[in-house]
């Protein structure tokens, strides 16, 4: 019996060795395990500009804000499951406890299931105050601020949270707005390119995003809750059931509900279960060995931004200082990745890698936004231009520690980045 001890903890002590020399393996904390559905991190300080410079005109494109659970699908099945081990008996302490939350979940949520919340519209003034306040000549003078939103509700109510926040600070800008799909082009184009539709139909992303989720997803979390006699069907279930638990639980601090993370996961569950939907999102919205279609969609807004900004400068909409744009995380993804922002390009052929060096947090957090801002020099004339994503400035030239450039070097960034066909 002894030596049979002996054996047991040298094979844990093994498998634990394993994991800690897994080169792929991440140690995010809890709170960026959420991934995408991570409340918005507003900056500590705002970028300053040199005095040399005076901010004129801004491109805003934004994800809208925290929100209820976009549908009722997972806490359905998570229930059913919970209910089923609760009925068979099977069902643990911690079980109970998530059916409970899973309970609450699904009340807090109902006739509200993806709407934007409190937080998500707090966020979006939070965006809206800080832009003002850094950059506002944009905003003084008579000035015209252009909004559009597609069509969902929740980006529709993050457009009007955001202006509604810009008139409270300045009531003499005058701003017009559209929301619909007429706006799809720009804010949707997952919806209606036709060669983004072919490639999510013809599920080449599928393949590896399979193997890995086969081989990563844990399902000991899913076990601690319907307990070790729940007779799954089979191992595609169990893992489906272990992604939902993690996507019920990580979408807690979107809708206000205070994060219970540490309470149905450890650490390297949590990290594990976050890789896998962190690799669906790359695979499916960004560009990647496998197609650069996913980006390419962004094409048309990268070209309006440009255009827009163009405009601006050549005095053909010189009244309208700022152009804002509400859309998804689908909306920027393939944007940041056309444009090469860093940290949300990379190509690979080693899906395993991708966690620690694209991560949807960072991206795409809940209010996540790309600005682009157009200064004037004051003696010259001459015009230049910031990038910031999420109210960060980003450096466009390796090796250099520069975030302000010249507009015409800009624009060929941009335009170059755009496929010669899309031009």
């Amino acid at each position: 019996m002894k030596f049979h001890r002996i054996i047991l903890s040298l094979i844990v002590l093994a498998a634990v060795a394993g994991h800690a020399a897994d080169p792929t393996a991440t140690n995010y904390t809890m709170k960026e395990c959420e991934g995408s559905l991570t409340p918005y991190p507003a900056p500590a300080s705002q970028a300053q500009y040199p005095d040399s410079l005076v901010p004129v005109f801004i491109n805003h494109v934004g994800r809208h804000g925290a929100r209820y659970p976009a549908s009722s699908a997972n806490c359905v099945k998570l229930a059913a499951a919970l209910s089923r081990a609760d009925s068979l008996g099977t069902i643990t302490p911690l079980g109970r406890s998530l059916k409970a939350l899973n309970e609450r979940v699904t009340a807090r949520s109902t006739n509200r299931w993806g709407a934007l919340d409190s937080l998500g519209m707090s966020e979006q003034q939070g965006i809206a105050a800080r832009m003002y306040f850094n950059y506002r000549p944009v905003f003084e003078n008579g000035a015209v601020v252009q909004a559009l939103s597609s069509y969902s509700p929740r980006a529709m109510m993050s457009m009007y949270s955001f202006t509604h926040q810009l008139d409270r600070m300045n009531n003499r800008i005058t701003f017009t707005t559209s929301t619909g799909r007429i706006n799809s082009g720009l804010m949707r184009p997952f919806d209606t390119v036709q060669s983004y539709l072919d490639f999510r139909r013809d599920k080449t992303w599928e393949p590896p995003y399979t193997e890995y989720f086969a081989k990563a997803c844990p399902t000991t979390a899913i076990r601690r809750v319907l307990g070790e006699g729940y007779p799954f069907g089979n191992a595609d279930e169990e893992r489906d059931l272990a992604i939902t638990e993690y996507y019920v639980v990580a979408g807690l601090r979107a809708m206000g509900m205070p994060s219970e993370m540490s309470t149905y996961f450890s650490t390297s569950e949590a990290n594990a279960l976050w890789s896998c939907f962190n690799l669906r999102q790359y695979l499916q919205r960004t560009a990647t060995t496998i197609s650069a279609i996913p980006a390419d969609i962004a094409s048309e807004l990268v070209l309006n931004l440009v255009q827009t900004t163009d405009d601006f400068i050549a005095g053909q909409n010189a009244a309208t200082t700022a152009v804002l744009r509400f859309g998804h995380a689908e909306t920027l993804m393939p944007l940041l990745s056309l444009l090469k922002i860093p940290g949300c390009y990379y190509l690979t052929n080693y899906f395993d890698t991708v966690a620690q060096h694209w991560c949807d947090f960072d991206v795409v957090p809940m209010a996540a936004n790309i600005q682009f801002i157009l200064f004037k020099a004051k003696r010259s004339g001459r015009y230049y231009m910031r990038i910031e994503l999420n109210e960060r400035p980003v450096q466009l030239r390796k090796g250099d520690n520069a975030t302000i450039y010249p507009w015409g070097e800009v624009r060929r960034y941009m335009t170059d980045c755009v496929p010669l066909y899309a031009q």
